[in-house]
């Protein structure tokens, strides 16, 4: 039978003119939280396209998630 889980992911951004800076937020069924951090900066001669800056800032909070979550796999395969 199939089983279907799920996370929850969450992602906040906190921006000005130049910088953008993302929390990101995944919780686990197992009750652990893992937080990751991103940013982005946009040079001042390009547009002021504040999508493009979350993009990069979150895309960077999840990669810092995820090689949380790697750690922790490896971890507890480890203990097995």
């Amino acid at each position: 039978m199939q089983q279907i889980a799920g996370w929850h992911v969450e992602i906040e951004f906190a921006e000005d003119e130049t910088h953008t800076r993302a929390a990101g937020l995944l919780r686990l069924r197992d009750g652990t939280e893992l937080r990751g951090r991103g940013q982005a900066t946009r040079d001042p001669r390009d547009p002021d396209e504040r999508r493009i800056g979350e993009e990069l800032a979150g895309g960077r909070a999840l990669l810092d998630i995820g090689q949380q979550l790697l750690a922790k796999a490896g971890a507890e395969v480890q203990h097995l």
